[in-house]
């Protein structure tokens, strides 16, 4: 219901905001957002799954408490960006816990050594996370598409 409501709102927006402005300029003004958000959470989503030190399993060998430590990566964001991003970095501590609400991610990390076991994936070293695209079973990594 919530999600329903939510939506509606939206729309009343919309329908609002496209009276004292005009639909069109509203548009040329969500749209860049709307594309830099997407941009951003594909990002996001993708390194915190596709990093070296990854755990990748077949469903027999695949273990839940593994795969939620290990199969995401924590993301060391600057405060800021771990702000707007709702404490995603601290994605593996969501693994573990999904209900968590995300204002108590980085306290949880902060607070169960466990947790804190895994090493950190920066911005910086992030980048190196965009050629890896296959799981190589025969070494347990991630490694780029080999070049013909």
């Amino acid at each position: 219901m919530s999600v329903l409501f939510t939506n509606l709102l939206i729309l009343v927006l919309f329908l609002i905001a496209s009276q004292a402005m005009g639909w069109q300029t509203y548009l040329l003004i969500q749209l860049p957002i709307l594309w830099l958000a997407g941009v951003a959470g594909i990002w996001l989503f993708y390194v915190q799954h596709q990093f070296q030190g990854g755990y990748w399993a077949r469903k027999s060998e695949w273990e839940p408490l593994r795969a939620a430590l290990e199969g995401s990566s924590y993301y060391k964001l600057p405060r800021i960006l771990a702000w707007f991003s709702g404490n995603i970095g601290c994605h593996h501590v969501h693994h573990l816990g999904p209900r968590i609400p995300n204002y108590h991610l980085q306290k949880c990390y902060d607070s169960v050594p466990a947790l804190q076991t895994k090493t950190p994936l920066t911005i910086r070293n992030s980048l190196s996370s965009v050629g890896l695209k296959l799981w190589d079973e025969s070494h347990g990594e991630m490694v780029a598409i080999p070049a013909r």
